[in-house]
């Protein structure tokens, strides 16, 4: 399995194995990143200063995906980790560890100082992922995601 940045030809891909993710789990459709009008233009979403959206593919398959960029209405030093989703074939075999250390890494390299998460109660497998990573609980969200189905907060220091 290969990651790299997104492409503008990945973002039907990665629009549809997003909601096919959000299908398989029953994750709520509003409130959550399935809402989101970035959604279909995936690439050109992280075009913006201090983002980037990776995926991972293998022999030519979308497996999966995450990015990070600026959390909104916060602080300069605070990054989101998003839209970090796999299909059931990338799932377990350690993509979702390595994709995430990419992104982190992206997100230093840009002077980030702090990186939050977003995610659901039931999604115990991510959850212990982001904990093996450093990430913390927190008792309230950060930002303005625009996500208000999501109600676990868990946010890491980059340093």
């Amino acid at each position: 399995m290969k990651i790299r940045e997104i492409q503008p030809k990945d973002n039907e891909a990665v629009a549809a194995l997003i909601r096919a993710v959000f299908d398989e789990l029953e994750i709520p459709k509003v409130g959550t990143a399935y809402e989101d009008e970035a959604l279909n233009h995936m690439f050109e979403a992280y075009e913006i200063d201090r983002a980037c959206y990776f995926v991972v593919e293998e022999n030519g398959e979308l497996l999966g995906g995450a990015g990070v960029g600026p959390l909104a209405n916060e602080a300069a030093e605070y990054c989101e980790l998003q839209k970090m989703y796999f299909s059931p074939k990338a799932r377990g075999k350690g993509v979702g560890l390595e994709m995430m250390k990419t992104c982190l890494q992206k997100a230093k390299d840009y002077g980030f100082e702090f990186c939050y998460i977003e995610t659901m109660p039931f999604m115990h497998a991510a959850q212990k992922l982001y904990k093996k990573a450093g990430f913390e609980y927190l008792d309230a969200p950060m930002g303005c995601t625009g996500h208000t189905s999501c109600p676990v907060w868990m946010l890491k220091k980059l340093s």
